[in-house]
């Protein structure tokens, strides 16, 4: 009886921890003095032995460090391997006038940002789907459908759409959905670490971090990002249109239009994105703006030339 009193003590303290973790990892200077603290609790508790908190701590440690050691470059391929698997879902839209024009305006919005320069750049490509959508994968890799960009009426809506993919990545939104979507992971190693009581000194956690790639994708193309960091990406595309002379209330026209287009059933912006209403209504927040906007007529001939005639 005792024995399965034990167990259940350690079960149940092993899910707190976790908790308080997730709740510090935003912070990685934070997990490790809260991982020691927590795991000298469940010592003094009786919960876990000494042996079992050095391995919480270890594993705990290890994972905080491999996201601060996640380096420019190793951010890079992997958004690269994350692009792979986009493309092999969405077909790229063949239109070479249209893609430079996009990337001309995404290298100009890349500029205004926080993070002026990645590993491998930005880049920008248009897929062939009608859906309503955008990804951004880790690293400067950015997807429009040709859908969402029927949705933009003039260049600096385009802009708009562009600088909150650009948000995303200053962010580092998608390294983030790696974060939290290895928090099952960690659950179930340490459980088993601790149920099964057969994990060496030594011995790492190697698929800890396996699958990354599948879950920044479902992240982008099925689940979405949070409310939280749509609406932080909507704020960091206000501040990028702001500072390049585009008009801000075209993030406010566009998502607008977005809903309008909207088609009940289909896969596309409501099921990974927060309602246009309800970003609409937290941009207004710090933004006192309109929809309505003057538009600049130089900018105007360049979107007809090199994005509408090409839709």
């Amino acid at each position: 009886m005792n024995k399965y009193m034990n167990l259940i003590n350690k079960y149940t303290f092993i899910p707190v921890l976790l908790i308080i973790f997730c709740l510090c990892l935003s912070s990685c200077e934070t997990v490790q003095p809260v991982a020691e603290v927590a795991t000298q609790v469940g010592v003094l508790s009786g919960k876990i032995d000494e042996q079992e908190a050095g391995k919480i701590q270890k594993t705990v440690g290890a994972l905080a460090k491999s996201f601060e050691d996640l380096t420019p470059e190793q951010e890079y391929y992997l958004g690269r391997s994350v692009a792979a698997n986009i493309l092999s879902q969405y077909k790229p839209y063949d239109n070479q006038q249209l893609t430079n024009y996009l990337n001309l305006i995404g290298k100009t919005c890349s500029l205004a940002s926080t993070r002026p320069e990645t590993f491998g750049g930005y880049h920008v490509l248009a897929l062939d789907s009608d859906e309503i959508n955008a990804f951004a994968a880790p690293g400067g890799l950015i997807f429009l459908t040709k859908g969402l960009l029927r949705c933009c009426k003039t260049e600096d809506e385009i802009a708009a759409v562009i600088a909150h993919e650009i948000a995303h990545i200053q962010y580092k939104h998608g390294l983030q959905a790696i974060r939290q979507d290895r928090m099952t992971n960690i659950v179930k190693a340490l459980l088993e670490e601790t149920l099964q009581d057969q994990i060496s000194e030594n011995k790492e956690l190697p698929s800890l971090f396996e699958g990354s790639i599948q879950d920044i994708t479902a992240t982008l193309i099925t689940n979405g990002y949070s409310q939280t960091q749509e609406f932080k990406a909507d704020q960091g595309a206000m501040v990028i249109l702001g500072n390049l002379g585009y008009s801000q209330g075209a993030l406010i026209s566009v998502l607008q239009s977005m809903r309008k287009r909207f088609t009940s059933g289909k896969h596309d912006f409501r099921q990974t994105h927060p309602s246009p209403e309800s970003r609409i209504a937290e941009i207004s927040k710090s933004y006192s703006v309109s929809s309505l906007y003057t538009i600049n007529s130089v900018r105007q001939k360049r979107f007809l030339e090199q994005a509408r005639n090409n839709l």
